[in-house]
């Protein structure tokens, strides 16, 4: 089976195509800046990477530029569209709604939409491109995968806030968490990369990226994670403040005259490493002004592995124990320094990092603790995809022998 693997984001359009009979990639690659003149496609097959300008001034635009170019005589990988066996969606918000991967129906798209309100710039795009999706394949099986399915292990003392009980049950207000595909992969591949089953594991898995969340993993299982409600809790990321005290919001709506929205739009887009700092929210260029004496960079880095390092101690005594804390994302994977800095002063809780190792490991698999750390600390990039991909094969092939029996 082919499966096509998709990621819709507000302004674009990931995808992979993904051959599951030898678990190869056979391309992948971005239509970005939707609905600007500007828009773009990445494409990435056969060993060669394009770039060129495209038309996709709305996500039906792009979605068909990612079907010409996987056909494409010269740079795709399909002899027609009709090689494309299933079709994986990732969706962010499932809510209280779906506990799991689902194949997608009319029902389905119903539910999906009645989560907007929880994730109003990730589920509308994710719903336009699997409508679109539905029209330019029908009868090809489509399976949503969602990022806050993987925590709704949690118990209710983990997912609840102390407000009355009616918000809860009346607007479904509590802590959903997300980047839970990419939590789900490098858990267990952590358990794959020190060969012990992960039913025997405590895991703390730091997923740091301009969008930064946590995981608390005992067996396998999370039960507690950083973002919450939203993704703004937590963390400090890129352009986001992660926790706060909330009578601030209270305090600069009466006292700066600030709107609701523009509290909004400073605590998520103007926030994190870009407002501390006041130079970037790319790590990359923060940690280079704080080598160059920029006192505010260097803040901004020391805050943000600060709350880590919080979020890291509070895990494990709701964990009693660690056996593995793991690294992804762009900055977990490619900032040795915030490594670092995040894991110094803490062989107390039994993790030291091998430093010679650390500052060796940009993007690849790599255990980078000490010998004599009792913790084991790891590298392990993401692969969200892949598991789409996997949980897209199994609901597939699951609808095609419905099918087949219901014809027999």
């Amino acid at each position: 089976m082919k499966i096509l693997v998709l990621n819709s984001g507000s302004s674009s359009v990931k995808y992979q195509m993904f051959n599951a009979a030898d678990e190869q990639v056979m391309a992948e690659g971005i239509v970005g800046k939707i609905g600007d003149a500007g828009a773009y496609l990445e494409h990435k097959a056969k060993g060669e990477k394009i770039r060129r300008d495209v038309i996709a001034m709305n996500h039906k635009e792009a979605f068909q530029v990612v079907i010409d170019v996987l056909v494409d005589k010269n740079v795709g990988v399909l002899g027609a569209v009709s090689e494309i066996s299933a079709v994986g969606h990732r969706v962010v918000h499932g809510g209280d709604k779906f506990f799991a991967s689902t194949v997608i129906t009319d029902e389905v798209i119903d539910k999906i939409e009645e989560c907007v309100s929880l994730s109003p710039l990730h589920n509308p795009p994710n719903l336009l491109v699997i409508k679109e999706a539905k029209k330019l394949l029908p009868g090809v099986p489509q399976v949503a995968v969602f990022d806050t399915a993987f925590h709704h292990a949690m118990p209710e003392k983990a997912y609840m806030y102390a407000l009355p009980y009616e918000y809860y049950r009346d607007y479904k207000i509590r802590r959903y968490g997300f980047h839970g595909i990419s939590h789900r992969y490098v858990s267990v591949r952590a358990a794959e990369i020190v060969q012990r089953p992960i039913e025997e594991l405590k895991i703390i898995t730091c997923h740091l990226g301009n969008g930064s969340s946590m995981a608390a993993l005992d067996k396998g299982v999370s039960i507690d994670t950083s973002l919450g409600f939203t993704p703004l809790e937590g963390l400090i990321m890129g352009t986001r403040c992660g926790d706060l005290d909330p009578a601030i919001t209270f305090f600069l709506s009466r006292e700066v005259g600030l709107s609701i929205d523009e509290i909004d739009n400073l605590m998520n887009k103007k926030s994190g490493l870009l407002g501390i700092s006041g130079v970037s929210n790319d790590v990359r260029e923060i940690t280079f002004q704080a080598h160059s004496g920029n006192k505010r960079c260097q803040l901004a880095l020391e805050m943000c592995a600060y709350r880590i390092k919080k979020y890291i101690g509070a895990y494990i005594t709701v964990l009693s124990s660690l056996d593995a804390l793991v690294f992804t994302a762009g900055i977990g994977e490619k900032s040795p320094e915030m490594r670092s800095m995040v894991c110094k002063d803490m062989g107390a809780l039994g993790i030291e990092l091998d430093e010679k190792k650390n500052a060796e490991v940009m993007g690849i698999e790599s255990i980078i603790s000490s010998a004599e750390s009792k913790v084991k600390v790891m590298v392990v990039p993401t692969n969200e995809e892949k598991i789409i991909a996997i949980d897209t094969l199994k609901l597939a092939e699951e609808e095609i022998s419905r099918s087949e029996k219901g014809r027999t």
